[in-house]
């Protein structure tokens, strides 16, 4: 899996967020305050979050770049307790950062298309 990087990310937030005329530098302010959040995990919980750095988290869902996910948990005194995570949508994040990409994969990915890769190239030759 690719390393999710600053340049991958702002990328990723102009392609999605296309409405708002976004510049490259205020993307790029964005993807690294997001990214700062993350370091080196590939989830962080809700509740370091303020509402404002929330707001930002929830927009990003709204144009898939991320995604919340729960567990839930049985506390010793028998209570239930739930657990709210932020993840990247790391697929989405690097087809948006680099639109070939999805199609270069798509390509490899197409059955028809590895068959013929199979084909040696003189098969191709006409006479």
């Amino acid at each position: 899996m690719n390393i999710l990087t600053v340049g991958h990310l702002s990328r990723a937030i102009i392609s999605s967020m296309g409405e708002y005329n976004m510049s490259k530098d205020e993307a790029e302010d964005m993807a690294q305050h997001v990214l700062n959040f993350f370091g080196y995990s590939d989830r962080i919980i809700d509740n370091v979050l303020q509402p404002d750095d929330r707001d930002l988290f929830y927009m990003m869902e709204d144009n898939g770049l991320m995604v919340t996910a729960r567990e839930e948990t049985t506390l010793f005194d028998g209570r239930d307790w739930r657990i709210h995570y932020w993840l990247f949508k790391k697929d989405r994040v690097f087809e948006l950062a680099d639109p070939n990409r999805k199609r270069s994969q798509q390509k490899n990915d197409d059955p028809v298309s590895k068959l013929y890769n199979t084909i040696p190239e003189d098969a191709w030759v006409r006479f």
